[in-house]
């Protein structure tokens, strides 16, 4: 989903003395939607409202079959667009017309298509989308309040198939008000048959929104997203849980994206002279100048979207090139306003840096561009937004290095361009399984983040110049975005029934892979993806194949299938703490007593004086003798409590005499004690000492300690008081 609310949650605040960030997350709300099952009179159905993770893997020549690389193309494309498109920057209208070549992979004719119109959720208030912000008690990202004029919409003037006019109706596939008019169904007048392919001629009419969500206009700046007919996708049978073929086709619901067929894309863009224009693909030639207008050609094949910007403030924009073994030679471009000049550069830096690590861990990147757009000021929700080969950053202003602001750049940066992976490539299905997006780019750049000490500055500028700079590792800071105690929502839930919104799917998702990671070894899950994207780039894998093909690839298919199962098609808290930690000495024992053939009675007195006579003795003969060792041994007793889903635990047992054992806690029972008799006493016993379970509720119960530690305490307690300190010399300068 757009980058976006997670980033805010964990950059929006820091107060240093406590080092919090304050969670900017989607409220969370309850939102119920009643979607009956659909129906359609076209003999092919419609995908259900409520699909989710799908459990069974597809078959093995689900979408062609794996891409070797020795075929003609790098997908098996599916649809063709051919739009011309002309910009007035004024009234902020896109005219276009557009011919639709599309491909019937199933073995039946097709008599209806459906296209997506997603513009015309922010037609009124009562689309689908504005319907759940208006039940949700909740804005979208930033919470823009559309106002009178700012509305936006997209309307079909006509269309055609080989010169004969095509009927269509609006439709609602997940039950949402009749009202709605993001999806429109058209009637053929010649059905498509089995294996054969139609064109569609259509001509259409955008009046783009106020910047409002992922698309819309602020003064002269145009982000033009979401903008022409978009056919639906025929899935077949043994594709993603299809058991026969089904449309799917989704209406545009607040918390959901985009998922569509790959095609080609040859589009001629026409706006005025004045205008920087950037989008997906690679320019041909120079803009052809005509009556003060200039017309930009693109073209980029094996995507599945096409999005562009214009914009008369840009300042020149920053280029440059990229090269890796695999991959074509990439160019890259920056688009930004003139206000935010400090953020090319970074944004630059960190989109090499991403195709970098992408490159390195999952595979090469295959297209030839990267475009980056950084919106103007006041045009915040263009931000933080993907397209293939082309995105959205943020602009921060007077962004300086190792400052809060600077990682919010880097990090938007990096996701976006993550998503050209996720979203783009592997092109999963976002409505239905938004984990496959959302949350597998956030848990890879998390890996980035961690790989490259791209630590968060928490600090301003002004408290750096005092001293105080505090650093915190970004999948630490994630779990204050995550719901651990009441954990709501399954990761494979789909996009629209969620109490806790969709801000879990990036951080819950990211922890849990980083779980799984650290408890079969970064080698194999690196292994595991690697194998994911070749298996998959260009060809819409479900849950169900990253389940199979990290199982197979890694050798672990225990650990997956336990994951998978606890925090993807359900949803688990993990609790694991320490009860109880005890280690006292073995001391000899009041009572009757058989000694050489006698029997002799010893009483409490006797017994402790006879203890006491030892110990002295001992601590004579060993006078540098360490605390906690002595003439006795010590019974240790741990106590271990499970009050969640059952994962593989360690726990870790340090002694005085500095030595320390480790043993397993695996299995689904509530509560185990651990004993051992040794010559020394306990120090500690620790939990995860790895820090291998990040989705547990609280860290600090992991622990516990024979005698109390309040080193902790002293810390913060003199930190706290250097930084008052501070803020006094501070003010008595003033």
């Amino acid at each position: 989903m757009q980058a976006r609310p997670i980033l805010k949650a964990l950059l929006a605040t820091a107060v240093v003395a406590g080092l919090v960030i304050q969670s900017l997350l989607y409220a969370q709300g309850a939102l119920v939607v009643a979607v009956p099952q659909p129906t359609t009179d076209t003999g092919i159905p419609l995908a259900a409202a409520n699909a989710a993770a799908v459990t069974t893997p597809s078959a093995p020549n689900a979408w062609g079959g794996p891409r070797s690389g020795n075929e003609a193309t790098l997908s098996d494309r599916v649809v063709n667009y051919q739009i011309e498109a002309t910009l007035d920057p004024v009234k902020h209208t896109v005219s276009g017309q557009q011919k639709l070549t599309w491909r019937n992979r199933s073995d039946q004719p097709v008599r209806s298509v459906y296209l997506h119109l997603y513009l015309n959720a922010f037609q009124n208030a009562n689309s689908t989308f504005h319907s759940e912000i208006r039940r949700s008690g909740r804005g979208f990202r930033s919470g823009v309040e559309t106002k009178d004029g700012d509305w936006g919409y997209i309307e079909l003037r006509s269309v055609q198939q080989n010169g004969a006019k095509v009927d269509w109706s609006f439709v609602q596939p997940d039950g949402g008000p009749e009202t709605d008019q993001t999806v429109v169904r058209l009637d053929l007048p010649q059905a498509v048959a089995a294996g054969a392919s139609t064109t569609l001629d259509i001509a259409f009419f955008d009046q783009l929104p106020r910047v409002v969500a992922r698309t819309g206009y602020f003064e002269t700046f145009h982000l033009v997203a979401q903008w022409f007919p978009k056919i639906g996708v025929l899935e077949l049978a043994g594709e993603r849980g299809a058991t026969a073929p089904r449309w799917n086709v989704h209406e545009f619901h607040m918390e959901s994206e985009f998922y569509a067929d790959f095609g080609s894309y040859d589009v001629k863009l026409t706006v005025p002279k004045a205008f920087t224009v950037g989008a997906t693909g690679q320019r041909q030639g120079a803009p052809v100048e005509k009556d003060g207008m200039l017309t930009h050609h693109y073209k980029q094949d094996d995507v599945h979207d096409f999005a562009w910007t214009a914009d008369s403030r840009s300042a020149t924009p920053l280029t440059g090139t990229w090269t890796f073994p695999g991959s074509p030679e990439v160019e890259i471009k920056v688009l930004f306003p003139p206000e935010y000049a400090s953020n090319a550069a970074p944004a630059m830096k960190a989109t090499k840096d991403a195709l970098n690590f992408y490159s390195k861990t999952l595979g090469p990147y295959p297209y030839k561009t990267v475009t980056v757009v950084i919106p103007p000021h006041n045009a915040g929700e263009a931000g933080g937004m993907e397209y293939p080969t082309f995105f959205t950053a943020d602009g921060i202003p007077d962004l300086q290095p190792d400052t809060l602001g600077a990682f919010g750049l880097d990090f938007v940066t990096i996701h976006e361009f993550g998503h050209g992976y996720f979203y783009g490539i592997l092109a999963n299905n976002e409505f239905e399984e938004p984990m496959l997006d959302e949350g597998l780019n956030q848990f890879w750049n998390t890996r980035m983040t961690r790989a490259e000490q791209r630590d968060i500055h928490v600090a301003k500028p002004w408290m750096q110049r005092l001293g105080l700079n505090p650093v915190w590792e970004f999948s630490q800071a994630q779990r204050l975005a995550t719901p651990l105690s009441f954990p709501a929502d399954a990761l494979g839930a789909n996009a629209m029934d969620r109490l806790q919104s969709i801000g879990p799917v990036y951080t819950r998702t990211a922890l849990a892979m980083l779980d799984l990671e650290k408890e079969i070894g970064k080698e194999a899950l690196e292994r595991g993806f690697k194998e994911y994207y070749r298996l998959w780039k260009f060809r819409h894998p479900s849950i169900a194949d990253l389940r199979e093909t990290l199982a197979e690839a890694t050798g672990q298919r225990k650990a997956v299938e336990r994951v998978f199962a606890q925090q993807v098609y359900a949803v688990s808290k993990v609790d694991d703490s320490i009860d109880s930690l005890s280690s006292e000495e073995v001391l000899p024992q009041p009572g009757s007593h058989a000694s050489k053939g006698k029997r002799i009675l010893l009483g409490n007195e006797a017994v402790e004086k006879q203890a006491d006579e030892i110990r002295e003795k001992w601590e004579k003969a060993h006078p540098d003798a360490k605390e906690g060792s002595g003439p006795f041994p010590y019974h240790t007793v741990v106590v271990v409590k499970r009050k969640g889903a059952a994962v593989p635990q360690t726990l870790l047992m340090r002694f005085a005499d500095g030595s320390s054992e480790t043993v397993k806690f695996e299995g689904e029972e509530r509560w185990r004690r651990f004993e051992w008799t040794r010559n020394s006493e306990a120090v500690s016993a620790t939990l995860d000492p790895e820090g291998k379970h990040l989705l547990d509720i609280n860290k600090l119960d992991d622990s516990q300690t024979l005698k109390a530690d309040r080193r902790a305490q002293r810390r913060w307690s003199f930190d706290l008081a250097a930084l008052a300190q501070t803020l006094y010399t501070l003010i008595a300068t003033l």
